[in-house]
C-alpha cells in the first residue's frame, strides 16, 4: 500500500516525557512533524514549542483536537487524564499514541478500547522497552526455537533512586508506574499469556513511602499459560545506577541481555578488575527505543498497519498489577481472571 503523507501530531504535555516524544516526533521520526503541542502549563508548552519550531500552542488540549491540521495525538499527560483524552481524541478522529498506563481503573480501559474501536482510529500504547534492539532479539531468538522450550524467565529491573513521596501517593503504586513495563515484558518475550502472580514486598528503601502506602522494593513470580516460570525484582534504589537485566532459559539454552554501559572498557590490575556503572536512568537507557516506538507507530499509520503494541496489551499490564497488589496483601497468588473476569 502507498504511504500517506506527514503525519501530524499534536503533542499533548510538555513534561519529562511529551519532551522526549515531542523531540522524536521532530527530529527522529520519518514523515512525521509536530503542528501543535498543549500543555496545562502554557509556559512549559511554548518553550518545548520554541526549541522544536513548531507553530501552534494550545493553552487547551481541545483545540488540538478540534483542528483538522492534527491528524493524530501523543497523550503524554498525566495518568488520570489519559482515558478521556483517548476518547475525545478517537471521537474527534484522531489516530493516537497514549503512554502508559492508559488508566488505573479498568472500566476507563475498557471505555477508551471501546471508543477507539468505534472510531478506527490507529491506537498505540507506550511500552517502549519492547523496542529495545536487546529485548527485541531475544524475543525473536525465543519464538525461532533457539532455546528449545523457554522454562524460567527472569527480569531485574531497578531504578537508580525513589520517585519524590508526592509522585508515589498518585501514581498507582509501584506495580502500576514501575512494574507495568516488567510485566509486558515478561508477555512479550514469552510469547504466552500469564494465568497467576505472587508478590511480596516492603518499604526497605524509604520508610515515607510505606507511609504513603506504597512499596519499594519487590518481587513477583509469574506462572505463564505455556507452563513456564517467570520472576520479576524491583528496587526503587540501584546506587550503582539503573539495572536492566532479563534473561531466559529453556530447554535448549539461555538468553541473557545485560546492563547497557556507556563505554565498553574493562580494567584490570592486580587490585581489582572495573567496568563502568550502567547508565544512570531510563532517558539514557532507552533512548534509542523511545524512537523506535513512535517509528513504529508512525509507519502503521502511513501504511495502514495495526501497530505493534495494542490497547489490549496496555490493558493486561494493568490487570497484572492490581493482582500483584492484591497477592501483597492477602499473602497469596492470585490469579488474573479474578481481576478482569
Amino acid at each position: 500500500m502507498e504511504k500517506a503523507a506527514t503525519v501530524r501530531f499534536g503533542v499533548i504535555g510538555a513534561g519529562r516525557i511529551g519532551k522526549i516524544h515531542a523531540a522524536n516526533l521532530a527530529l527522529r521520526v520519518p514523515g512525521a512533524a509536530i503542528a501543535a503541542i498543549s500543555d496545562i502549563d502554557p509556559g512549559a508548552a511554548r518553550q518545548l514549542a520554541g526549541q522544536l519550531n513548531v507553530p501552534t500552542v494550545a493553552e487547551d488540549y481541545h483545540e488540538l483536537l478540534a483542528d483538522p491540521g492534527v491528524d493524530a495525538v501523543a497523550v503524554c499527560s498525566s495518568t488520570n487524564t489519559h482515558a478521556r483524552i483517548v476518547v475525545e481524541a478517537a471521537q474527534a478522529g484522531k489516530h493516537i499514541f497514549c503512554e502508559k498506563p492508559i488508566d488505573h481503573d479498568l472500566a476507563k480501559i475498557d471505555q477508551a478500547l471501546a471508543a477507539v474501536q468505534a472510531a478506527g482510529v490507529k491506537f498505540q500504547v507506550g511500552f517502549n522497552r519492547r523496542f529495545d534492539p536487546n529485548f527485541r532479539k531475544i524475543r525473536q531468538m525465543v519464538a525461532d526455537g533457539e532455546i528449545g522450550t523457554p522454562h524460567i524467565l527472569r527480569i531485574t529491573s531497578r531504578d537508580p533512586a525513589p520517585p519524590p513521596v508526592s509522585y508515589v501517593r498518585v501514581s498507582g503504586g509501584i506495580f502500576l508506574d514501575m512494574t507495568i513495563h516488567d510485566f509486558d515484558m515478561a508477555r512479550y518475550l514469552m510469547g504466552s499469556e500469564v494465568l497467576e502472580v505472587y508478590a511480596a514486598g516492603g518499604a526497605l528503601v524509604d520508610p515515607e513511602i510505606g507511609a504513603a502506602g506504597d512499596l519499594d522494593t519487590v518481587v513477583i513470580t509469574l506462572r505463564f499459560e505455556n507452563g513456564a516460570i517467570g520472576t520479576i525484582d524491583n528496587s526503587r534504589k540501584a546506587v550503582y545506577g539503573y539495572d536492566q537485566r532479563v534473561e531466559v532459559f529453556g530447554s535448549g539454552g539461555m538468553l541473557q541481555a545485560l546492563n547497557n554501559l556507556p563505554e565498553n572498557i574493562v580494567f584490570s590490575n592486580a587490585d581489582q578488575v572495573q567496568t563502568p556503572k550502567p547508565l544512570y536512568f531510563f532517558l539514557e537507557r532507552y533512548a534509542e527505543s523511545f524512537a523506535a516506538e513512535m517509528q513504529a507507530f508512525v509507519r502503521s499509520i502511513r501504511e495502514d498497519t495495526q501497530p505493534p503494541v495494542t490497547g489490549a496489551d496496555g490493558r493486561i499490564p494493568v490487570v497484572m498489577g492490581m493482582a500483584a497488589h492484591r497477592s501483597v496483601l492477602e499473602h497469596r497468588p492470585v490469579r488474573l481472571e479474578e481481576i478482569s473476569g
